[in-house]
């Protein structure tokens, strides 16, 4: 098992990384719950593979547990599921000693994220992180949001969680859809962070697609530190995290463009991080050779490279609804070099539908 310890201004928070750790959830959480029970939110699939192991650790444990099942996917992040598990928890009892623990994937961990960010003015926070896109990215940070019809993640807080334990024994358990979705993060991490882990990328695709434990392990490692450490420097995202937006301003505007239905989030991400790419090209940030490269991994990954069915100014008009945009000017977060970036301000409407063509139709 290895851990990270994440900095924060209102409270620290471990990350343990390794094979079979849902096995021991009771006794790394008892210490957090005091008298208050445990209220577990998950989604169906996760409940059937997962929930009763977790359980009966809590029980071991002496921990009094409310399972609340939530619908899969970002049906999860609306404001009418929120609001039932809120209720569902004062039907319940549930006190300011309540401890929330997220069992599923990252929407699921917004979800969970945001009910105990809000929840009598704020209590404890667990992540159980089951996916791999949740284990390198979303489960770590504090970041916790719901969607707006008009944009996503547009209701949101921050709030750290406690613990994080990413049992990576479950990614073997994934849909190949689902491992090929978190692969897009690590390559965001690898594009814009760290050229070494973007190499490993490159070097290891067979190993990483076949799901060696070993290269699967460093993976989640090398992601979670470097999510770690930006957050410890701008747990706000208001500088230095603003760069792991790397891929997300297009690609959530292709989510929503699309109803969340036709790209998961991996999936419209790495779209995003072409398209994002081409705009530092036509910038002059990065030469065609480094777009180049994003895209062949992208490829290699089995992630799409291409939007079809929505329209250059149709993304850019959803991308002024993006919480990044400032005195409404288009903010990104762009590569200029493999491994290295910065947020650019773009005014060059014309520039912006250019790139983004390149990346749309089939």
């Amino acid at each position: 098992m290895r851990q990270i310890a994440v900095g924060s201004r209102d409270r620290g928070c471990r990350i343990l990384i390794g094979a079979g750790l849902l096995r021991g959830v009771g006794a790394a959480v008892r210490p957090l719950v005091g008298g208050g029970k445990a209220v577990l939110v998950t989604v169906p699939p996760v409940r059937e593979l997962y929930l009763q192991s977790v359980l009966d650790s809590l029980a071991e444990e002496g921990v009094e547990s409310l399972v609340l099942t939530v619908p899969d996917g970002e049906d999860a992040k609306t404001p009418s599921t929120y609001l039932d598990v809120v209720g569902r928890m004062l039907d319940s009892g549930a006190g300011r000693d309540a401890l929330v623990i997220s069992l599923g994937g990252g929407c699921v961990g917004d979800l969970a994220g945001f009910v105990a960010s809000t929840y009598m003015r704020g209590i404890g926070l667990v992540h159980l992180p089951t996916s791999l896109l949740a284990q390198v990215d979303s489960s770590i940070g504090g970041k916790s949001a719901l969607n707006h019809p008009r944009a996503k993640n547009l209701i949101g807080s921050f709030h750290q969680p406690e613990l994080v334990i990413a049992d990576t024994m479950v990614l073997r358990t994934l849909p190949p859809k689902e491992v090929r979705c978190g692969l897009a993060e690590v390559l965001k991490y690898g594009a814009i962070l760290d050229s070494e882990l973007f190499g490993l990328l490159e070097a290891k695709t067979e190993e990483v697609l076949g799901l060696n434990e070993g290269i699967l392990e460093e993976l989640v490692c090398r992601s979670a530190e470097i999510k770690a450490r930006i957050v410890a420097a701008d747990e706000r995202d208001r500088g230095e995290r603003m760069l792991l937006n790397f891929g997300h301003t297009v690609g959530h505007a292709i989510e929503s463009a699309t109803g969340y239905t036709w790209y998961s989030h991996g999936e419209a991400v790495a779209i995003g991080m072409v398209a994002e790419a081409r705009i530092a090209a036509k910038l002059g940030m990065i030469g065609d050779g480094e777009v180049e490269r994003v895209e062949r991994l992208a490829r290699r990954l089995g992630l799409p490279t291409r939007a079809r069915g929505v329209k250059a100014d149709e993304l850019i008009g959803r991308m002024h609804g993006d919480k990044k945009v400032q005195g409404g000017e288009l903010r990104f977060a762009l590569p200029d070099a493999i491994g290295s970036g910065a947020v650019v301000v773009v005014t060059d409407r014309r520039l912006i539908a250019e790139a983004i063509s390149g990346v749309l139709g089939d």
